[in-house]
């Protein structure tokens, strides 16, 4: 999933399994030095992270981003809420969209983009098990279907 521009650091690999994605909006992160540091040794991890809106502000929660080793005592915590820079109107959009039952705001992926560290969101639905057994089933027989394609072109 490589993009022009774009440096992957993290991605959360099983939001597009368990949530339908609804829209996705661009948005930076206050972080510290020794996160920056530690995210560019690649150490994160965005599986259990979500974010919520609090007094017009977007915060990112349980994002994990190991300690930097050489940063002595000055460490930083790694779980601890990261403020996100998103425009005060599509921070209104979020919040009025985000009170509708079963949406949620999850990071997709973390990256770099011109020397900034950017955070994909994802404003998503939680799917139900039988909705995730459906997509495994038509996922599988477009592989088929790919597959008996490849067979009879050559």
């Amino acid at each position: 999933m490589k993009a022009k521009g774009k440096k992957f650091i993290a991605e959360n690999r099983k939001a597009r399994h368990n949530y339908t994605i609804e829209a996705e909006y661009e948005a930076g992160i206050i972080l510290y030095g020794t996160e920056v540091k530690a995210l560019r040794n690649g150490q994160a991890n965005l599986k259990d992270a979500y974010a919520k809106i609090k007094n017009q502000e977007v915060f990112l929660k349980q994002m994990h981003i190991g300690p930097y080793k050489h940063a002595g005592n000055t460490n930083h915590d790694s779980l601890r809420e990261r403020k996100l820079l998103l425009h005060k109107r599509e921070i209104e959009r979020l919040g009025v969209k985000l009170n509708e039952r079963g949406l949620s705001l999850i990071p997709l992926t973390l990256y770099f983009k011109d020397g900034k560290i950017k955070v994909s969101l994802a404003l998503a639905r939680g799917k139900q098990l039988h909705d995730k057994r459906d997509a495994i089933k038509a996922k599988d027989a477009e592989r088929e279907i790919a597959r008996t394609k490849k067979k009879y072109r050559t």
